[in-house]
């Protein structure tokens, strides 16, 4: 029997029959049904059709790293740590992604700190603590010596540092929609566009704000159908969690003079914007090209926005892939 494809069949299912519950029951408001078992699905399809395990590494006595990891690390693979933006955890952001990342890599999946199952009491929320964390766990729980890394959004910033901070340790780059590169005026002006605090609409406090997020991340689908009881319950289970420490990461990121510490890249590079962005312009993608120098090259995907992972999975998976693996692959 072909466990894989049944796992598959039956995920698809029952997607199917959330989706339809979402979509047609709205008396439900406090139930909390659909993002556990959505949890849980991914969590089954995750280990039974990609062949990823969930495993924790504690750090020391503050800190616990979590990670998706590849069940049996096969040599002649290399290995690519994955690193998910904010909004969910690592399983919600690369669900349409896996499928085919984990057929070419072995695959190191992290919970960013405040995320999922990882956590520490330490009060440091930059991206060089979330990098140091990362790499250290990689040592610590699966002996990882070399790695290239693809980090999207926040987790881009984190990426950036991990290539910045371990120079030994990591190949390869792809930094995909992150605006590491934006000066203290760029993100002057990006507050001014938004109609509520930026820390209130990256980790939503209401439907509304969430719909917002939705609407500047995702350029190819419509997330309105979904009633506000669904988007209450995601809020409660995966923004509330953690949330003053979620807020705390963006604050961080927007109080920094970051483009001033952005320097060259010994690693080849590999940048990927949306064209239609509405998050952080292609312009960021372009300046940010400049900052690293030049091992680093810029691709500009079409009818994309700033949730490239969501709206062109398969452009971004034979970018990653020809990009590492040095030919061009299939989706």
């Amino acid at each position: 029997m072909d466990y894989a494809k049944l796992a598959h069949q039956y995920t698809i299912t029952t997607v199917r029959v959330i989706w339809e519950v979402i979509c047609n029951v709205s008396r439900l408001k406090n139930v909390t049904i659909f993002v556990p078992m959505v949890n849980f699905v991914l969590s089954l399809y995750y280990y039974l059709c990609f062949g990823l395990s969930p495993c924790s590494v504690d750090l020391d006595d503050e800190t616990t790293m979590h990670y998706w990891v590849s069940k049996h690390r096969r040599r002649g693979l290399r290995n690519l740590v994955v690193v998910h933006g904010c909004g969910g955890d690592a399983r919600w952001q690369f669900v349409l992604q896996m499928s085919s990342l984990s057929k070419s890599f072995n695959i190191y999946m992290p919970d960013l700190l405040f995320y999922g199952n990882s956590s520490t009491k330490s009060m440091d929320r930059s991206p060089e603590f979330q990098a140091k964390c990362i790499m250290e766990g990689l040592k610590k729980g699966f002996h990882v010596e070399r790695c290239s890394v693809y980090g999207i959004s926040y987790g881009g910033w984190v990426t950036y540092r991990m290539a910045e901070m371990y120079p030994q340790e990591v190949e390869m780059v792809v930094i995909v929609s992150s605006g590491i590169a934006s000066a203290t005026d760029q993100k002057l002006e990006l507050l001014k566009q938004l109609p509520i605090p930026i820390e209130k609409l990256v980790v939503p406090r209401d439907p509304e704000a969430l719909r917002l997020l939705v609407k500047k991340s995702v350029c190819k689908y419509d997330f309105q159908r979904v009633p506000d009881f669904g988007l209450w319950e995601f809020i409660r289970i995966m923004d509330d969690k953690n949330r003053k420490a979620k807020e705390e990461l963006i604050l961080h990121l927007m109080s920094q003079e970051t483009n001033s510490q952005i320097s060259n890249l010994s690693q080849e590079t590999l940048l990927v914007w949306g064209e239609e962005d509405k998050v952080f312009p292609t312009n960021l993608g372009y300046q940010l090209q400049r900052m690293i120098g030049p091992n680093a090259r810029l691709n500009i995907l079409k009818e994309t926005g700033h949730a490239v992972n969501l709206d062109s999975p398969n452009e971004l998976n034979a970018l990653i892939k020809s990009f590492i693996l040095g030919h061009t692959c299939d989706t």
